[in-house]
């Protein structure tokens, strides 16, 4: 999807009148008749019109007002992320409006476009699982509009992110379940289409290499909506289906590690005896389970709050965005708790 196809000089053109009597109209101002006015709409119906949302803002003074876009709220990462946002953000003189796409890209879309237009000075991002391609945010980048993406990398030549060594976390928690004696490891993968899963795969395939163990492309085990109920039918379903009997599991995040433990306890095998378990994220319920699960912490106060600097020295021009480092990664930490602890 494209913002702006047309212009009100296409408008204009269209109907023989006037640009100044096209914006006008569609402003609904007084001195134009009703018959213009429908027809004016109705053609910017029909030519896919859209206000520019990036001139009106950047024509603006600055309104000290940031913008947040995240796949969704509830999620434990994000919320920390936001807490390092906002903290940042106040501590500099800037409000933040928050809004979620809820994994959608039309949603992000319009969210983004909604914030332009309501004179945002610069926007977080991390985008929705949807999203493919990046033309509604190249679009905005190359005017000149300050974004910085967080957890999610987009590709988009010249892009500033901020996000966590997911590649290490990976390998790291591999690592360890082979130190603990597990040996057919099994990997519970997030979207291919985000970076972040396709480096912790990286990540666990390499751990495995490095240790003198065989990579087995079937030992990945995709988990693309990301819901315990999910993780839990896979893992039961391997256990019927496997000639070889898994025994540990890595899971691309927290909710595919508890599925996992779920899946293990209803055909009776004990955590960590007979099965190891490491998830990636630490949400606090880790901590909670019986067994405590192990997990890749992630500093999501610490990326929100360097996202945020980041995009403020832009917006304060302060830095030039074209004069530095693309990327900002953050290093992750084991938490090796009982889900996995043998020794």
């Amino acid at each position: 999807m494209k913002l702006g196809r047309a212009t009100i000089k296409d408008i204009a053109k269209a109907l023989n009148l006037s640009a100044s009597t096209i914006s006008r109209a569609l402003k609904d101002y007084p001195g134009i008749s009703d018959e213009t006015k429908r027809k004016v709409k109705e053609v910017a119906e029909e030519m896919n019109y859209r206000p520019n949302a990036i001139a009106l803002s950047l024509r603006k003074s600055r309104s000290f007002t940031i913008g947040v876009i995240i796949p969704e709220v509830v999620h434990f990462f994000f919320s920390s992320v936001v807490s390092g946002i906002e903290e940042v953000a106040h501590s500099r003189g800037y409000n933040v409006i928050l809004v979620q796409s809820n994994e959608k890209l039309d949603r992000e879309i319009s969210s983004i476009e909604t914030m332009l237009s309501n004179q945002i000075d610069g926007v977080l991002v991390s985008f929705s699982k949807e999203t493919k391609t990046f033309n509604h945010f190249t679009k905005v980048l190359d005017q000149g509009f300050p974004i910085v993406f967080f957890d999610r990398a987009p590709e988009i030549p010249g892009a500033i992110n901020v996000t966590v060594d997911d590649y290490q976390g990976a390998f790291d928690a591999t690592t360890h379940l082979i130190s603990q004696g597990y040996k057919n490891i099994i990997h519970l993968g997030g979207p291919k289409l985000l970076k972040i899963s396709t480096e912790r795969e990286r990540g666990y395939k390499d751990a495995l290499t490095h240790n003198g163990l065989d990579f087995k492309s079937e030992y990945v085990i995709p988990c693309p909506i990301g819901t315990v109920e999910e993780s839990q039918q896979i893992v039961a379903e391997l256990f019927s289906n496997m000639t070889v009997r898994p025994d540990a599991f890595f899971a691309c995040n927290d909710v595919g590690a508890v599925g996992a433990m779920m899946a293990c306890r209803e055909i009776g095998l004990k955590i960590p005896v007979d099965v190891g378990v490491v998830g990636f994220s630490d949400w606090q319920f880790c901590s909670m389970l019986e067994p405590k699960l192990s997990s890749v912490a992630q500093p999501g106060a610490l990326m929100g709050a360097k996202a945020t600097e980041i995009l403020i020295d832009i917006i304060e021009k302060k830095i030039d965005p074209e004069s530095m480092e693309n990327s900002l990664i953050l290093k992750t930490k084991l938490m090796a708790r009982d889900s996995s602890k043998r020794f």
